[in-house]
């Protein structure tokens, strides 16, 4: 199987792989890739994880204290980028310097590692801490500085079973670019923030200053005038949005009239189970129930409808609803936002039958 390798000013080693609707679990060789700076090398045994800031006990870890001195465990979890199908958010208007993601960032794997919590409570974390940041070792370059990629968590996430320091992808060690050797991994929020190559956890009272915490991935409604590319006023990331994707037929794909198999994936929000998809051949008139294929609470469903299709377009459209009652918005314009962040409108295909 091959790739697609983009070029996006906001970021390097951009991959996108087809999604495979018969694997709840992604291949390691199909992951989609994304990585704002060059992969970095990372010698193991010289490596270690320091945690400092408001705790009682800062230290530095070593990769064998992390991997056996704590409980290990495993986590099924869909990793999502936040440009997730911006591609159609474009048709609105431009989106400078932004990569024209469709649906294809977005991946499930069998993570193993330790509980972020657990390696947290055995340093003593202080009363006043309410965000955990997490830097990289890689390097990045903004605005005359170089830096590794950084973000945070609130600490109310970051105690959650679910996320980990994971030092494996499908139960093999993480491949280098996807952080090895050690990553967190947050599930249900954005793929920013579970930050790879991982080297330092800072505890405190604040949010990460770092760029891609402060300055980038981030939700602001209105452009700047004086810099349509500024986004500090919004709001930053955290969950991904509840969402549904059509995967099969692909766009602009002609199929055959009659009965046509429709399918895709689907995913809640803040873990939340898919309770209902329904697929639409008409843009939305009338809506058919699909059958759903559950996962795990961190992982997305697959969903499938056999519709009737006349001869003639058609334009397909898939919406979600999850366990708290809550929809897709309808349009586009509902969630359009400066850098294209977090779409979940309905998706809709065009397609031909003959």
């Amino acid at each position: 199987m091959t790739g697609r390798t983009n070029h996006d000013p906001e970021g390097l080693n951009t991959s996108v792989w087809p999604i495979r609707p018969g694997h709840f679990v992604t291949p390691v060789d199909c992951f989609f890739t994304r990585s704002h700076g060059p992969v970095p090398h990372i010698d193991p045994d010289t490596w270690s994880l320091v945690v400092d800031g408001l705790v009682h006990h800062p230290r530095a870890f070593a990769l064998e204290e992390i991997t056996g001195a704590f409980p290990q465990r495993e986590v099924a979890a869909t990793m999502v980028c936040a440009g997730l199908r911006r591609s159609e958010l474009l048709t609105l208007g431009p989106m400078p310097g932004e990569l024209p993601w469709g649906p294809e960032p977005v991946s499930t794997g069998i993570w193993t590692g330790i509980a972020l919590g657990d390696l947290l409570r055995s340093v003593g974390v202080a009363e006043q801490a309410r965000y955990v940041q997490f830097t990289g070792l890689d390097q990045v370059e903004r605005q005359g500085r170089r830096f590794g990629f950084g973000g945070s968590i609130d600490m109310a996430k970051a105690l959650c079973d679910e996320v980990l320091l994971a030092w494996q992808l499908n139960g093999k060690p993480l491949p280098p670019e996807h952080g090895f050797p050690l990553r967190t991994v947050v599930p249900g929020w954005i793929g920013a923030r579970s930050v790879k190559w991982l080297g330092t956890i800072t505890m405190s009272e604040e949010p990460s200053s770092n760029y891609f915490q402060s300055r980038a991935y981030r939700v602001q409604r209105k452009v700047n005038p004086a810099d349509p590319r500024d986004v500090t006023g919004g709001v930053a990331l955290s969950e991904v949005a509840l969402n549904a994707v059509i995967v099969e037929p692909a766009p602009d794909s002609v199929v055959r009239a009659g009965k046509v198999s429709v399918r895709g994936w689907a995913m809640g929000a803040g873990g939340r189970p898919v309770t209902l998809v329904e697929a639409s051949a008409n843009g939305g008139r009338d809506w058919t129930a699909a059958r759903i294929v559950q996962a795990s609470a961190w992982s997305w469903v697959f969903w499938d409808a056999t519709m009737e299709l006349a001869a003639g377009p058609h334009t397909l459209a898939v919406r979600a609803t999850d366990s708290a009652g809550t929809t897709q918005p309808r349009e586009l314009a509902e969630v359009w936002n400066v850098k294209g962040y977090n779409n979940n409108a309905w998706h809709r295909v065009a397609i031909r039958a003959e």
